[in-house]
Parts: C-alpha cells; structure tokens; sequence
C-alpha cells in the first residue's frame, strides 16, 4: 500500500531579489499534503501564503526565484521543464485565484474560456462534446446554461468566481488550490461559493490547500491547518485539536481573536506588526509580539519545526526538550 504523501514540500524557499535586498517571502517551508485532505493555509497578510501557492504551481516570475523541492507524486515540479509544467497545470494541479474579477478575459464568452484549458492540454472534443462539458461544468458549480454565452463583464461577483471554478476542475485534477477564494465577496454569498467548492472537493474526491486569515472559515472547511507566519511555518495539525489546544501562541492569538457570541463590540488583536521579510531580525520571527517570549532564547535562536506527538508540528521554544509549557 503506498502511504506517500500525494503534495511533499521539502524546504521551500522563494525569494525576490530586489535593489533594497532579498526578500524572503518563502522561507524554508516543509509540508505534506494525503491524498483527499482539505489543508488550510492561515496567516495575516504578507505572511507568504499566497506566494507559497504560486510557488506549487511554478507562477513565480523574476526577479523572484524558487528553491526547494515541490513533489507531486514523486514527481519534482520544480525541475520540470516550463513546457512539462504547462502541462501539469490543470490537469494535475489547478488553482483558484483571489481576484475573479481580474482573472476572467473581458473580451471572452465563458464557454470560450472554459475550453480553452482543455484545448491547450490536448482535449479533442466534437461540436456536441464541447456543449455537453459545459453544461455539465457549469450545473457542477450551480449556474444556469445561459452564463455559457455570456462575457464577464455580465456576471455577479459570485458567478464569476464559480465560473473561476469551473475551470479548476475542468480537467479533474489532483490538487486544488483555493487563493481567498471569497475575499471579494459579501457574507451570504462568501458562504454559498465555499459550500460549492467544499462539496465538489469533497464530490470528486480532490485534495485542496485553502489559503486565507479567516479561523472562522477554517474550523468549518478543512482537515489539517498550517499557521504561517513571515514567510514559515508556526504550527501545523488537525484543525480540530488546533481549535482546541493551540500550542504556539500566535496560533492561540489567532484564535482568540475571533469574534465570540455574548462579548459584543469587543474584539482582540495581536499587538504589534510582523517583521520585515527583507531583513527579518536573529530568534524567532514572532518573539517581538510573542506574550510568552522566553528572555536571552527567543531573540537569539530561531526555532525549527518540530513533531511533538503524531502529524503535530510547532515551531515554538515552548516545546524544546526541557522548556516549560
């Protein structure tokens, strides 16, 4: 029985090389990804989830680099040629980006846009063919036949963005990648679309990385949760025992920060703003933020990530052999 990871990331580093210095949006990420596992990717902004995704799918352009190794079934993505890459996108690995609203061609009708994809990877259809792959993709993601032969600029925020569906899994990949897939939304239908894509996910049996800050949205839609924070790992587990035993205290600040019934108007943030990624300071990343700093350890020494009881992993001095908890 193969037991091997389906996504392994084997200290991922994506930097950009820019006249101010190196920026180290992604650095030295491990992760693992099974087969059928929804993972949530959660961090405040700038944290490096979105460019870790972009990173998976080899979309990072110069002067930014990739370093690392990004296995897909055993295969290393980022030795690829750019053609072979070309080819594993949507097909293997697809994403939904952020911005539907910018994603979409204006000057496209949907179905145009939906097949592309698959004529760009080979996908032969007849006349009949083409009109039944539509339909059938678009009633997937809850849309009405007519939205075929519409262009963007005619769609609700909503409908573009499950069109931005539809095309993820118009060839049935492996891993889909959700970039904030409601940021652009209202609430209502925020919830309608993520229902949508966790059932297809769920549906078709597909593995998926969701990125975004709302714990909220996490609770409800994953299996497994990584913490980030300025460009690497914090915490990584079940999302139900992260829920309710975070270990390292940004993750616990995290979810303390969620509104909670009974206390209205107050909320709680996490003091302070993440460091620099340009010139990130010596210790850990979140010590100047960190209520538990541990003085003369903290500032000095950086942390790794560790598994301190099966499939949980904290980078934390909290949890360094001998350390108090």
């Amino acid at each position: 029985m193969n037991t091997s990871p389906l996504l392994e990331i084997n200290e991922l580093k994506t930097y950009f090389y820019v006249k101010a210095g190196t920026v180290k949006a992604v650095d030295g990420v491990n992760l693992k990804l099974d087969s059928g596992v929804k993972m949530g990717l959660v961090g405040e902004s700038g944290s490096g989830k979105t460019t870790m995704a972009l990173a998976i799918m080899r979309m990072i352009k110069p002067p930014g680099t990739i370093e690392g190794k990004i296995f897909l079934e055993g295969v290393d993505l980022v030795s690829l040629t750019e053609e072979d890459m070309r080819k594993t996108r949507l097909s293997q690995i697809a994403m939904i980006p952020q911005g539907a609203m910018n994603s979409l061609n204006p000057v496209m009708r949907i179905k145009d846009q939906i097949l592309d994809g698959m004529f760009d990877h080979g996908l032969e259809l007849g006349r009949n063919e083409k009109k039944e792959r539509i339909e059938k993709l678009l009633q997937i993601v809850e849309l009405p036949d007519k939205v075929s032969k519409m262009y963007p600029h005619e769609l609700s925020g909503g409908m573009k963005q499950r069109v931005c569906v539809a095309i993820a899994i118009s060839l049935l990949p492996k891993i889909l990648i959700a970039d904030e897939p409601t940021s652009a939304l209202d609430v209502v239908i925020q919830r309608q679309v993520m229902e949508t894509i966790t059932r297809l996910v769920n549906e078709l049996n597909l593995s998926m990385i969701l990125i975004g800050h709302d714990m909220g949205l996490m609770a409800q839609s994953v299996d497994r949760l990584a913490v980030m924070y300025a460009g690497k790992i914090a915490e990584i587990g079940v999302v139900k025992d992260m829920f309710a035993d975070p270990l390292h205290p940004y993750t616990q600040l995290l979810i303390s920060s969620l509104p909670a019934l009974g206390k209205r108007g107050v909320f709680q943030g996490i003091p302070g703003i993440p460091p620099s990624v340009i010139n990130p300071p010596p210790g850990c990343l979140f010590s100047a933020r960190c209520p538990k700093v541990i003085a003369g350890v903290c500032e000095v020494i950086n942390p790794p990530l560790v598994e301190i009881k099966p499939g949980r992993f904290v980078a934390c001095h909290l949890y360094d052999v001998g350390g108090a908890q």
